[in-house]
C-alpha cells in the first residue's frame, strides 16, 4: 500500500508547488490561504483523472478537427471546474485559466521530470513466450 502513496504524494505536491507559482505569476489566479491550495491540488488531481478522460472522450471529433488544441480548452476547463468547487480559490477569467493550465502543466512536468531522476519509470513487461493475440 505503501508503494502506491508516495507517488501519490509527491504528484499532489508537484501540483500544489505549480499552482502556488502560478498563483504568483499569473494577476487572476488567487488563493485565500494554504489549505484551499491544498484542497486545490488535491481536487485538480480527482479532476484530471475522473472529469478530463470523460470530457476528451465527448469533445473527440472537436479534438481531432483542432488537431489536439482542444485538449489546451479542457485544460483550462479542470482549472475553473476547481475553482468554482473549492472556496478560497478563484480563477479571473477563461483566458487566466487557459494560459495557467499551460504552464502549471509544463512546471509539473518539469518538476516531475526532476524528482524522479534516477528512479527509472516503471515499465510493463512483455512476456517473452506465449500466444498473442
Amino acid at each position: 500500500m505503501l508503494d502506491h502513496l508516495t507517488p501519490f504524494l509527491l504528484h499532489w505536491t508537484i501540483t500544489a508547488l505549480s499552482l502556488w507559482v502560478a498563483s504568483h505569476i499569473f494577476r487572476g489566479i488567487r488563493f485565500d490561504d494554504v489549505s484551499s491550495l491544498v484542497v486545490s491540488a488535491l481536487l485538480l488531481g480527482f479532476a484530471n483523472a475522473i472529469v478530463k478522460p470523460l470530457l476528451i472522450v465527448l469533445t473527440l471529433p472537436l479534438t481531432f478537427l483542432t488537431l489536439g488544441l482542444f485538449l489546451l480548452v479542457i485544460n483550462a476547463l479542470m482549472i475553473l471546474l476547481v475553482a468554482r468547487l473549492v472556496r478560497g480559490f478563484s480563477v479571473s477569467s477563461f483566458w487566466t485559466a487557459f494560459f495557467a493550465s499551460i504552464f502549471i502543466s509544463l512546471l509539473s512536468f518539469a518538476m516531475g521530470a526532476f524528482a524522479t531522476a534516477g528512479h527509472p519509470a516503471q515499465s510493463i513487461q512483455v512476456p517473452s513466450h506465449g500466444i498473442w493475440l
